[in-house]
Formats: structure tokens, sequence, C-alpha cells
């Protein structure tokens, strides 16, 4: 009975630690939400946005530019341990202008279009997240670019210079 007791009590901890170690769920974006580095109203820019929860902070940081949650992610400086990191599919996005309050994927479970010549919500050159290769293909397929996961993405991509002289396109869905 003591042996059953104890697999009991083993089981039950090992489902806490679980439950402990669950991500937080995506936060919907809201027309309060603010942008982490410019501190601008994230839902007035068009183009995918990003969320990452830090450990300890009851709010994700909003970035309006996917480029920009990118570049933190690879900054060495950060408030907290990161707990998840979520991005706009774009594939289900209504349009380029109305990425969406809701339609959030993992991360790391995302596939970013980089090197295409679109504009993200700060003026930038943008990664755009998509939740499916079919959907990745099709965008390259009209604005160019490859397909890469998260880790995959060079750091010249998000932290290098931005060259605005050639002009930049608000893409099709």
């Amino acid at each position: 009975m003591r042996t059953l007791a104890l697999i009991a009590l083993i089981a039950l901890a090992a489902c806490k630690e679980e439950e402990a170690a669950a991500p937080p769920a995506p936060v919907d974006l809201t027309e309060s939400a603010l942008s982490y580095f410019c501190q601008m109203n994230v839902a007035e820019h068009g183009g995918p946005k990003g969320q990452i929860h830090l450990e300890g902070h009851p709010a994700p940081l909003f970035f309006a530019q996917v480029r920009d949650m990118v570049a933190y992610l690879k900054s060495p400086e950060r408030e907290a341990e990161i707990t998840a990191i979520y991005v706009s599919d774009m594939g289900a996005a209504l349009s380029w202008a109305e990425p969406g309050p809701g339609n959030w994927i993992a991360a790391y479970s995302a596939l970013f279009v980089t090197g295409a010549r679109v504009a993200g919500g700060m003026g930038a050159p943008e990664l755009v997240p998509f939740a499916t290769p079919e959907a990745a293909a099709r965008f390259i397929a009209r604005h160019g670019g490859q397909a890469l996961p998260l880790n995959d993405i060079p750091d010249a991509a998000v932290l290098g210079p931005v060259d605005l002289a050639q002009p930049l396109a608000t893409p099709v869905l």
C-alpha cells in the first residue's frame, strides 16, 4: 500500500512539473498594445506582429514588426527568461494591413520568409511568418525570398543596416 501511495505522489509531482513548464498562451492584440522598442501602438501598423512572454512578467512584449522581435531574440541582453514566442500567421491574415488580433502561432513552428522586398509595420524589410510551407511558397512566388525556420534566420537579416534607398512593397497576401 505504501508503494502505491509513493507512486501516486511521484506521478502527481510529475504532473505539476509539466503543468508549470507549459508555456503561456498567446495574448490577443488589442488597441492598447504598445511596441516594445518604439512604444507606438502596434495595431496602427500593418504587417505581421510578434509577442514574447518573459518569466515573471504578466503581459507579453509586443513588437510591431517581426524583424524587431527577432532582433530582440538575438540580443545578448534580456530582462528575463523567455517562456513563449508567438508571431502572426500571415497565411491566416485578412490582409497585410490587418494581420489579425488572434491568429498567433508558436515562432519555433513557423516558417519565416526572408529576403522579400516587403515593408513591415515600421518600414524596414520584414520577416514574414507562416504556419505552413504552402502558404510561405505562395508568398515567395509573389514577392521573392526564401523560407527559413526561426533558428536559421541570419543575424544580418535583423541586425544589419536597413537600406531604404530601394523601395519596399506593401505585399498582397
